[in-house]
């Protein structure tokens, strides 16, 4: 890369800082790790899901930071979703559109913005029902940086 090409790539990036950051970590690998499949056939819908030894149970204790997406509104929020790069949908409801993460906190937070970066630290849960490609939840969560 020329030094005018990191240049403009680091205007773009300041110029939309949410857009343009990935956090990589031990934490989202291994969520991304839950094998999640769908089985349709002509009477029946399921969701298998295989989840990898450390978190087939739940964790007590599990940090991880991403960026924030709003569930609904943005004031006294308790409930939102927490994505490793703004670039995935987490609604989507398919692994090429990233590993998202819905957290519960402790306590509210009087205003979330979308892309907001924080640390959290809650009890990791895995989702077993077989009807929805949700795979964990993150509960009693308490922001440790943000």
């Amino acid at each position: 890369m020329t030094p005018r090409t990191a240049s403009l790539a680091a205007a773009i990036a300041a110029a939309s800082p949410s857009y343009a950051e990935r956090i990589e970590s031990a934490a989202w690998d291994t969520l991304a790790a839950i094998d999640v499949q769908e089985i349709i056939t002509n009477d029946s819908y399921q969701v298998r899901k295989v989840f990898p030894s450390a978190i087939k149970d739940g964790v007590a204790q599990f940090d991880i930071t991403g960026f924030v997406v709003p569930l609904g509104g943005t004031t006294n929020v308790r409930d939102l979703m927490l994505v490793s790069d703004m670039g995935f949908c987490p609604f989507c409801g398919s692994p090429e559109h990233g590993t998202s993460l819905q957290v519960s906190l402790s306590a509210p937070l009087p205003v979330i913005t979308e892309g907001m970066r924080l640390t959290l630290r809650g009890s990791l849960e895995p989702v077993t029902d077989d009807q929805t490609w949700q795979s964990a939840i993150m509960v009693n969560a308490q922001i440790i940086d943000g």
